[in-house]
């Protein structure tokens, strides 16, 4: 389940560095307020999906994808994300 999750971050990371000017991943990660507009439109998509309960499952999964190349475009790693939960996991449990 966590390797489609996997996969999908290093396709972003590959596409950093690509100019396939056709990827639209890469046209997020090369034009920062497209990326943050387009975060900005599926997170809103996501909260009316959940409030008339449909279609919850493919606008998560947009919000996410929008999160990851914009986090991935600005320098954020999802490992470091995952280290700071991992974190707070094990304050809590302490």
């Amino acid at each position: 389940m966590f390797k489609t999750l996997e996969d999908l971050v290093n396709i972003i990371r590959d596409r950093k560095s690509s100019q396939d000017a056709s990827s639209y991943t890469t046209k997020l990660l090369k034009d920062k307020s497209l990326s943050v507009e387009k975060v900005k439109e599926e997170v809103g998509e996501l909260i009316e999906a959940v409030e008339n309960n449909s279609n919850k499952v493919h606008e998560a999964a947009d919000v996410l994808y929008h999160l990851l190349v914009y986090l991935e475009g600005n320098g954020v790693r999802i490992e470091d994300i995952m280290h700071e939960l991992e974190k707070r996991n094990k304050k809590k449990e302490s």
